[in-house]
């Protein structure tokens, strides 16, 4: 397998497929289906792969058998066979995985999993989704059985009831909704059909609902909002619940109150409530933290998916078209409808051609259903597959089926992550570990204690067989309970996980006011490891602010090109025409005189603002003409076509489209003279022309018609007119236009910054070659013209002719594809993966939705994109521009980098507290760090870590490495440098404190007693000084300069000073609750010397070399060669 990125690479993936199921765990870099099970038998191949079972290449488009499965390796095993079921594990080494993990039970698994994807909730979510749709179809069954009966009544003279009305409409709102809902034909023809409907609703259907304030709010009253209940997220309370869920956090307060119970039994309550009181203190201080702290990220998901359902369309108002949130669409309102738009309430089909609906997110069937007169009701949620169309809103909200769907199902903010699976694997491992370690100091104390061993600060012994009263041995026995539960706690890092969420929840955040709305989790994390992006052009590289800037009628270049006086009238009439009818955008000129409205998209105003210059009405041009039929825009062909009928009764079937497709399909041109000449001689200078226009990096379109006899057009019978094929052969060139769009400014910028980061950009555009080409140079896509040949540059055409096995070679040199449909992106996106490329796709259009659905990362235009590419993607990029991307590319590499600094800080105090508490308990029977003093290093180490270093922006330093490999080890071997370095620092100098502390002459202050506590007190002081000035070295792993920016987070300065002060009045006033006592100010400078002292060892440790190969591959060696010698 190949793997992404800088080529480091981590131990090795394998894969396993059930007998029963197609599925691969462990999957290659992408996750793609492609990718076939990997047995690893031969050392060679397991140099460049990473034996882990919670190594996930990706989690998108996972199924919820993948997904279970990887959560199989980290809830409890309960299959004795496991070891029999994997005959592939054939190393000592993975076999002694296997058997702990058959024992291993997961500690705090709610809290661990509580914010990743909830399988029951999801398979449940799609029950009750499956469940209403059936009532939907049951409902809709029933009524087409009807229907034939009822038609029959009709026309028999019985009418449905007739329309009540309702405030100052002429029907009330379940009369209205329900025609829609239950597609009730009759009704609606008894209401009048679509123009009866009109009267009804105080509308019209060409310019809508006038758009007053007052005249919106009277329909919001009447008919509802577009708005539907829905589930109220979880409360504090909830996650407060949640957090005491903690087993072993329920265990320490139950020894809390058994210790409490015996100190008031035996010293009173003035006395006897402090030891246990105080570990209940402490469990309640955890239990708030940790749940404040997921509430927060709770709030910022919901907010975040209130985002993502709010979606912008345009609506007619008054004439005119405006764009305005979903929630905001009344009963009444004219909603124009195209290919990819989401159908935003219940409606009936006002006009349109070729309307295609896919059905799917209400039937559960992938359906298109074609839509007109006969079959007119549009129901909301559905997306528009083809054509386009207008369409008036007869449900909103609760009163439409989607509503109801909508209301009844809670949307879950929980998904796995790549990172979630993995670190949830490495605190599993590390949980057993500290289990381990934690029975085999309980055990040793309970030895120590029943045999005599064990003795107060002052010299005497605990426990004395026969003398000891019950209730001091149980007291006894509970402290040392609670010491091993608390190493446990200590020893089990939650954090892990929560600062995965905790970092996407700041990313996600943070990268929404640079842009990009995430609409996967898991996209975060994986744009860290993008080794390349395959752009758009128009309105990502480009400003998508177009603009007619040439023009040639027949052979004449027009000068400027919206001077209509250059060409004969016949000749600009049929230009208009052309321009006027074949669109999708409009023209709307107030009535005050001022200057014309133009909408639609980009080119579409391009061209429409130039016909209005060369003398257009639009509404006049569109009146005199009736659309016989409609060829929408094809992304394959390039072009679209109308045939119309004129008041005379000719019939002129206009084409448009990308300018050489045109022109291949002319046989004739109309010159500026007026003449129709044959365009076989001329081609080349037309050609010459469209490539000297391409060669200035403008958009060429070029306008032809064709007369047609009247005679040969299908009848008016609507289904006979939608079968008919337009002709595209013969016709007559009109006009050839360069439309400009110039680059972004700080575009080249942003491709810079990507190149240096090691990430390719490749421009995919369905643009002439020429136009691309210069464009690419202008954006620095491409180097030089030097570099301008193929296979760098390449036809999306020839592209796709390659035979499979010559696709992914050429796809590796490939920098610039021109002419590209969306299924060369596609077969582009697959190729690139093929070689283990971590590909980024931007796409706008709904054929672009297989390549954002087939990439690693999808990523969708939010003002150009239509509805269908924006739920294929997994971001959407607000602003259309491409130093978005780039700046979503930095996000992703903060998310994994901040990951590891928590890591890194996180395993240090691991390793320390264990070992210190370890040697500690075995040579002489006590622990320096009682229960409290842990329970605090834990707050410091989870929640508060998490939130100072999964918060770190990120900074220009990241977009110099080469991308993260997505298989790279989370645990670099410069990490288990500066983790080592610093533990073995802190367990010596405190161990060191613990066997030598009393013959420093400031700790032999009192009795023996109180010079025991002042030893632990100054230890606990030294280790809790260590982590925090550990924090600052856990900022920058790699850099030598550890401060640089730490002043602009102020997050991050926040959780130190706070954690500073809390500590000096846990250690100066608190010391009945913590077992502590007051320092003198000699002791807190040694204190603080001794936490200082890590940021000049830090330096000192950078300089230490350390081996490329990572450290799990050099241990796992021996073990691989004494298995192949077996």
């Amino acid at each position: 397998m190949t793997t992404g990125g800088s080529g480091t690479t981590p131990l090795s993936t394998y894969s396993v497929r059930s007998e029963s199921s197609d599925l691969e765990v462990g999957v290659g870099v992408g996750g793609s289906s492609q990718h076939q099970p990997h047995y690893h038998d031969d050392e060679g191949e397991n140099e460049d792969q990473f034996d882990d079972p919670f190594d996930i290449g990706s989690t998108k488009n996972a199924s919820v058998q993948s997904l279970k499965r990887w959560r199989f390796h980290i809830l409890l095993i309960e299959t004795p066979s496991y070891a029999s079921c994997f005959p592939f594990l054939q190393t000592a080494s993975e076999v002694i995985l296997i058997l702990l993990q058959q024992a291993a039970l997961v500690l705090n698994a709610s809290r661990r999993f509580r914010y990743t994807l909830d399988l029951n909730k999801d398979e449940e979510r799609e029950q009750r989704r499956r469940m209403i749709r059936a009532h939907a179809q049951v409902v809709r069954a029933a009524m087409l059985f009807k229907l034939a009966g009822q038609r029959e009544i009709v026309v028999s003279g019985t009418t449905v009831a007739p329309p009540t009305p309702s405030g100052d409409f002429g029907i009330e709102l379940e009369q209205l909704a329900s025609v829609t809902r239950e597609s009730n034909f009759p009704a609606l023809e008894q209401y009048g059909g679509v123009k009866g409907l009109e009267a009804l609703l105080n509308t019209n259907l060409e310019t809508g609902v006038s758009g007053e304030i007052d005249d919106i709010q009277k329909r919001r009253n009447v008919f509802g909002s577009n708005t539907y209940p829905t589930r109220k997220g979880k409360s504090l309370l909830h996650f407060l619940w949640e957090s005491w869920q903690d087993l072993t956090l329920i265990i320490l307060i139950v020894a809390a109150v058994v210790s409490l119970s015996l100190g008031i039994y035996t010293e009173g309550i003035r006395e006897g409530w402090y030891d246990g009181g105080s570990i209940v203190f402490a469990v309640l201080l955890v239990i708030l933290v940790t749940a404040f702290s997921d509430y927060r990220q709770s709030l910022q998901f919901q907010n975040l998916n209130e985002e993502k359902r709010n979606i912008q369309l345009e609506v007619i108002r008054g004439g005119r078209r405006e764009k305005i949130s979903i929630y905001d669409i009344v009963v009444g309102d004219v909603v124009p409808l195209k290919i990819g738009d989401q159908v935003p309430a219940d409606g009936v089909f006002i006009s349109g051609h070729s309307l295609a609906i896919d059905e799917s997110s209400m039937t559960g069937e992938s359906k298109i259903v074609h839509k007109d007169k006969k079959a007119p009701f549009l129901l909301a949620g559905c997306k528009v597959a083809d054509g386009f169309g207008n369409m008036l809103v007869t449900g909103v909200g609760i009163n439409t089926e989607w509503g109801l769907l909508m209301a009844s199902i809670s949307e879950d903010t929980g998904e796995e992550t790549p990172l979630q699976v993995r670190l949830n694997g490495v605190a599993t491992f590390i949980g057993m570990v500290g289990l381990s370690v934690a029975g085999a100091v309980l055990f040793v104390l309970l030895v120590r204690y029943f045999t005599g061993n064990t003795k107060n600060p002052d010299g005497s012994v605990q426990f004395i067989p026969g003398k000891t009263k019950i209730g001091k041995a149980v007291e006894g026995v509970i402290r040392i309970f609670t010491i091993a539960v608390t190493i446990v706690v200590v020893a089990v890092p939650e954090g892990l996980p929560l600062a995965v969420t905790l970092t996407l929840a700041y990313s996600m955040r943070k990268m929404m006011a640079d842009k990009a709305l995430v609409r996967r989790l898991s996209a975060c994390e994986t744009m860290g490891s993008a080794t390349t992006i395959c752009s758009d052009k128009t309105g990502t590289l480009t400003l998508n602010q177009m603009t007619v800037v040439e023009a040639y009628a027949g052979k004449k270049r027009l000068s400027p090109p919206s001077d209509s006086t250059q060409m004969p009238r016949e000749m600009s009439t049929l230009i208009i025409e052309g321009v006027g009818v074949n669109t999708t955008g409009s023209v709307f000129v107030p009535k005050d005189g001022g200057a014309a409205e133009v909408s639609g998209s980009p080119t579409e105003k391009a061209l429409l603002s130039w016909g209005v210059e060369l003398g257009m009405k639009f509404d006049v041009v569109r009146s005199e003409a009736i659309v016989l039929h409609v060829c929408p825009f094809n992304s394959e062909k390039k072009r679209g076509g109308v045939a119309l009928q004129l008041s005379n009764s000719d019939v002129h079937i206009h084409w448009k489209g990308a300018a050489e497709m045109v022109l291949a399909s002319c046989t004739q041109f109309l010159d500026a003279d007026g003449s129709i000449n044959s365009i076989e001689k001329e081609k080349s200078y037309f050609r010459g022309v469209i490539d000297d226009m391409a060669a200035k990096s403008l958009r060429c379109v070029a306008f032809a018609y064709k007369p047609y006899d009247r005679n040969d057009v299908p009848t008016t019978d609507e289904e006979e007119l939608a079968q008919w094929s337009l002709p595209e052969d013969s016709l007559i060139l009109l006009a050839i236009v360069g439309i400009k769009d110039p680059c972004r400014p700080g575009v080249d910028e942003a491709v810079r910054l990507c190149t240096a980061a090691g990430v390719k950009v490749r421009m995919v555009t369905g643009d002439n070659i020429q136009t691309a080409k210069a464009i690419a140079l202008e954006c620095g896509i491409l180097a030089a013209d030097d570099d301008a040949s193929e296979p760098t540059i390449i036809e999306g055409r020839t592209f796709r002719e390659l035979p499979e096995h010559k696709r992914e070679e050429v796809a590796a040199k490939i920098t610039v594809m021109g002419r590209s449909s969306p299924t060369d992106k596609l077969l582009l996106v697959q190729a690139l993966r093929k070689r283990g490329d971590v590909v980024a796709v931007t796409g706008d259009g709904t054929n672009d939705a297989p390549a954002l659905h087939e990439a690693d990362i999808g990523l969708s235009m939010g003002i150009s994109g239509t509805e269908v590419a924006k739920e294929s993607s997994d971001i959407i990029i607000l602003d259309d521009n491409f130093a978005s991307v780039v700046k979503v590319v930095r996000w992703g590499r903060s998310v994994y980098a901040n990951i590891q600094k928590f890591i890194q800080f996180q395993l240090t105090v691991n390793v320390a507290a264990l070992v210190i508490n370890v040697v500690a308990a075995i040579s002489s029977g006590s622990v320096p760090l009682n229960a409290v003093e842990l329970l605090w290093v834990n707050l410091i180490m989870d929640t508060l870590g998490a939130l100072a270093l999964a918060t770190e922006p990120p900074t220009n330093q990241l977009m110099r490495r080469a991308p993260v490999g997505r298989r790279e080890p989370l645990i670099t071997n410069i990490m288990w440098r500066n983790l080592f370095v610093q533990a073995l620092y802190q367990i010596v100098i405190l161990l060191g404190l613990n066997f030598g502390g009393s013959k420093i002459s400031l700790l032999t202050e009192g009795d023996q007693a109180y010079q025991s506590k002042l030893k632990n007190t100054l230890i606990f002081n030294s280790f809790v000084l260590c982590q925090i000035f550990n924090e600052f070295n856990s900022r920058k792993p790699e850099e030598l300069n550890v401060f640089k920016g730490v002043l602009k987070n102020h997050l991050f300065m926040g959780i130190i000073g706070g954690t500073f002060v809390l500590q000096v009045i846990i250690i100066e006033f608190l010391g009945k609750f913590t077992k502590t006592v007051g320092l003198s100010w000699q002791l807190w400078l040694i204190s603080i010397c001794i936490g200082l002292f890590s940021w000049p060892l830090a330096i000192i440790g950078k300089f230490i070399p350390v081996p490329k190969t990572p450290l799990s591959k050099l241990l796992r060696r021996p073990f691989r060669r004494s298995t192949r010698n077996a």
